[in-house]
């Protein structure tokens, strides 16, 4: 069902009239190989937040492409310092949504996979506790898990000092978890860009002004710069623009990418 805030596809080649729910699926799609999404919602003057949290930034068609990247993925991937500042809940789909994924051979849910390098978790927040498949953490070597997280989730070891996001993703598309959509934090944004990881960034612009004091949708230390290019732009009735850019599809896999079969 098509409800709320129309969306129209403005460039490349404009669409007539509001996109349905399986346009919008067709254009962002799955990916015919391993593949890292970003998703963000920013201000039109760049921040990541209002009043702290990313809820503020977000109307109902953030909301409805949103859903719809969490449908397409396999793996949810977030830091734990998001995880813990946003609430995360469990990661659930409608039941329309659940019907797609079955109908194309796909596990019913998306699987959550939290960054952290500290284990500074509780097993008791929803998203672990009322998780509808079990969760997977990316560790370092020695962390050290609180009572009842390996009740509730997997631990995935990859790192001695930091946690190894190109060995950690390599581990995940092993378990066949090959198409992920990071929603942040952005330190992990920068961690994953520096590393090069993202083949793919989603981008909601809010259109409003911050002003000073929230950050950026990236951060950490600087990094060489990565060339990706703008694949289509979205805008609906309210101001919101949506855009989307990605590796061209003849360049190499990510790092950590298993070669397509």
């Amino acid at each position: 069902m098509n409800v709320g805030t129309p969306i129209e596809r403005i460039w490349p080649a404009p669409v007539t009239g509001p996109l349905t729910d399986p346009q919008l699926t067709a254009l962002y799609g799955r990916a015919p190989r391993p593949h890292l999404r970003v998703n963000f919602v920013a201000s039109a003057d760049g921040a990541v937040t209002l009043d702290g949290y990313s809820a503020g930034l977000s109307g109902e068609p953030d909301k409805r492409v949103f859903g719809m990247l969490r449908m397409l993925c396999d793996g949810l991937l977030v830091a734990a310092g998001t995880l813990r500042h946003e609430g995360y809940r469990a990661v659930t789909l409608n039941a329309e949504r659940r019907a797609w994924r079955r109908d194309r051979g796909l596990a019913e849910y998306p699987t959550l996979v939290v960054v952290s390098g500290s284990l500074d978790l509780d097993p008791a927040q929803g998203c672990f506790a009322d998780a509808p498949v079990r969760p997977l953490v990316l560790t370092r070597d020695d962390a050290e898990a609180p009572a009842g997280l390996t009740e509730v989730a997997d631990l995935v070891r990859c790192g001695a000092d930091r946690v190894d996001l190109t060995a950690g993703l390599a581990e995940l598309r092993r378990r066949g978890v090959e198409q992920v959509l990071c929603e942040g934090g952005p330190h992990l944004f920068g961690a994953l860009t520096a590393a090069d990881l993202v083949d793919e960034l989603c981008l909601t612009v809010a259109p409003l002004l911050a002003g000073a004091g929230p950050g950026r949708i990236t951060a950490g230390a600087g990094s060489t710069p990565r060339h990706l290019p703008l694949r289509h732009v979205l805008a609906a009735a309210d101001g919101v623009l949506m855009l989307r850019y990605a590796r061209d599809p003849g360049e190499p896999p990510s790092a950590g990418a298993a070669p397509a079969a």
